[in-house]
């Protein structure tokens, strides 16, 4: 699930995935919150949650995803409508390395070397119509 951070509630989707599952959902919550308070309120976190039996449960947050980067660095909102043809925004290349050193720690990443995940994070720019420049 993506939790923005420091913003968890009860309400949906959070509190009917985990409603349905028996877990108490304001502790999940508080817990949530406290994880995230030092992070920029609102940034979507990827969140993992593992729900066991007894109703317990544990959680790992990831760096939010490379597409929330891309769109900051770039100072839009949304992507491209029409990737390929329509450029909605624009990135350099060390704003690529910059991503990909915060994103390399990410499970995903961690077997990679930093060269391809810039590569990656280079896909993930061109799929939402963001053109990387050398500067």
């Amino acid at each position: 699930m993506y939790i923005k951070a420091g913003k968890a509630s009860p309400s949906p989707p959070l509190g009917p995935a985990l409603g349905q599952r028996g877990l108490n959902i304001g502790k999940f919550c508080k817990e949530f919150n406290d994880k995230t308070a030092n992070m920029e309120e609102g940034i979507p976190i990827p969140t993992k949650i593992f729900i066991y039996a007894d109703r317990s449960y544990k959680f790992s947050t990831s760096a939010p995803p490379a597409s929330y980067f891309l769109k900051a660095a770039a100072g839009i909102e949304k992507g491209s409508a029409h990737q390929g043809k329509e450029v909605a925004g624009v990135v350099t290349l060390k704003h690529i390395y910059e991503i990909a050193k915060v994103k390399h720690n990410d499970e995903q990443f961690r077997n990679m070397t930093l060269e391809h995940v810039c590569k990656a994070i280079m896909g993930s720019a061109k799929s939402i119509g963001i053109k990387v420049v050398r500067e």
